[in-house]
């Protein structure tokens, strides 16, 4: 129902602002060329092992050429992209992350390409599609997901007789248990800019940070459920359980290799990501299913995840939606994607793939870890963004920076940051209420 609410309101807000951005695609065109019967498009992506996916896509189509460009991933790749909208010179595709994606379409950045892609819809789960898909409008293909998990490390677990958590209560009496018996040793660090972090957790818990009924949007960023959660991780924090460090500095990665920081509360790709900063500790760690706030829902969100979309300053709709849809829909990409990227497709081949392939290095010794991996991706509930994330972000980001220097509620650091994002939509002329 929350899903299907916000593919109504980004539809028409998306058909509206669209128009004029369009007009100016016409007269002064995009990226792409034509070279008689040989189309080239322009592509801009950041994951790892985008240029090798390219190169393969290339040598298969004689008749499309992709050129790959990074142009950096987060805001700064979603601010570099509008800005080229608005200049008339984007690619003709461009990776986006989740958490974007509804900025990109109110803004105009994202053609409406259910004309081209229609036909792949049954190659994700309902609610991988979900995410790109709005009022029976599809924007642009799902790419990599990111099922949320827990990343502990089992060697230290089972040598203070401890299980992976079932309940996030299950986690913080675990972390009281092991730091009673050293207490150098730390949970979890929850870094105070992970605004993403809290919101899918929030959701987990029940409550969706932003939600649109007709041509309204609800902010509910300070709901009662929202505000459990900060006072839970708060709790683990002021008992010294829980850190709330910037993630993956040196301190954080010398945690990592030392042992002293026991375990990530992530998504399915966090093993590369450790790896590639403690790679001495491969074999050290396993991968469970996210503590859950009720023991008999199993239900997790997503963290991360992007998708690619065809701007709407494309002058060859048709060939980059093709290349989309080998990329990330298909066999062979969605098995790049995996192996080439070190992604968790979006795909459902991909994903079926995924769990007959080694676990990763990280892990050598979990040999379910991609079924572990699928079967979470079982109870999935898709995240619901705004189009004023970045604005939540920054004021989500100090006032907790604020909360923790001052040893203040970490529950209000919601109260203004609802208050910051819902004056901002107002500003930008949305109708608001807050949940």
């Amino acid at each position: 129902m929350r899903t299907k609410k916000l593919r109504t309101i980004l539809a028409v807000v998306a058909a509206a602002t669209a128009s004029s951005l369009l007009a100016s695609a016409c007269s002064n065109g995009g990226a792409s060329t034509s070279d008689g019967g040989k189309v080239t498009v322009q592509y801009w992506a950041w994951a790892p092992g985008s240029a090798k996916e390219v190169k393969e896509f290339n040598r298969t189509h004689p008749n499309i050429e992709v050129v790959h460009t990074d142009a950096g991933g987060g805001e700064q790749s979603s601010a570099k992209l509008l800005a080229a909208i608005r200049a008339g010179n984007a690619p003709d595709l461009s990776l986006v992350e989740n958490t974007a994606l509804p900025r990109m379409i109110v803004a105009g950045a994202s053609l409406d390409i259910t004309k081209y892609v229609s036909d792949v819809k049954d190659n994700y789960s309902s609610g991988s599609w979900a995410q790109t898909t709005f009022s029976g409008r599809t924007y642009a293909l799902p790419q990599d997901v990111g099922p949320m998990a827990l990343l502990y490390r089992k060697d230290i677990f089972d040598r203070y007789g401890i299980k992976a958590p079932l309940t996030w209560e299950d986690y913080r009496k675990a972390a009281a248990k092991i730091k009673a018996r050293n207490p150098k040793l730390k949970m979890a660090s929850l870094s105070t800019d992970g605004w993403g972090w809290y919101a899918a957790v929030a959701a987990q818990a029940g409550d969706d940070w932003w939600s649109v009924d007709g041509d309204k949007w609800t902010v509910n960023i300070d709901g009662a459920n929202s505000r459990k959660v900060m006072k839970f991780f708060q709790g683990m924090y002021e008992d010294g359980l829980i850190a709330a460090d910037p993630i993956l500095t040196p301190t954080y990665n010398q945690q990592l290799n030392d042992g002293t920081m026991l375990s990530w509360p992530s998504a399915a790709w966090a093993p590369g990501v450790i790896y590639g900063v403690a790679p001495k500790t491969a074999g050290k760690w396993a991968l469970a299913p996210l503590p859950r706030w009720n023991a008999n829902d199993p239900t997790v969100s997503f963290q991360g995840g992007s998708s690619v979309i065809v701007t709407s300053k494309s002058k060859h709709p048709e060939e980059a939606a093709e290349f989309a849809k080998w990329l990330n829909a298909g066999d062979e990409g969605a098995k790049m994607i995996l192996n080439v990227q070190n992604g968790y497709p979006a795909a459902l081949s991909g994903q079926k793939a995924a769990t007959s392939q080694k676990p990763p290095a990280l892990m050598p010794q979990q040999s379910d870890y991609y079924k572990v991996v699928a079967e979470i991706s079982k109870d999935t509930h898709p995240v619901t963004w705004g189009p004023n994330t970045n604005v939540a972000a920054s004021a989500f980001t100090d006032a907790m920076n604020e909360a923790v220097h001052n040893g203040t509620s970490w529950a209000d650091v919601l109260t203004v940051s609802q208050k910051a994002v819902v004056n901002d939509l107002k500003k930008q002329g949305f109708k608001v209420s807050e949940g």
